[in-house]
């Protein structure tokens, strides 16, 4: 199990950004006219459904796929 942020001042903490669950953390900055938003657990989310951690490691899109 990952610990919650170090920093996160919400209860229930949010979830570190190493965990699964990583993206249920709140969103403290929203820049929709830039398709980003940053999580309290330091992890920017992109509109395409990719991500930034805070180590530096990129995790491609993971859209669901879609059904015709």
């Amino acid at each position: 199990m990952t610990a919650p942020a170090p920093t996160c001042p919400h209860e229930p903490p949010c979830p570190a950004s190493g965990a699964p669950d990583r993206e249920a953390a709140r969103i403290v900055a929203h820049h929709p006219e830039q398709g980003w938003s940053l999580l309290c657990n330091g992890t920017v989310v992109f509109e395409d459904t990719g991500e930034l951690l805070p180590d530096g490691r990129a995790i491609a899109p993971h859209r669901p796929a879609t059904t015709v």
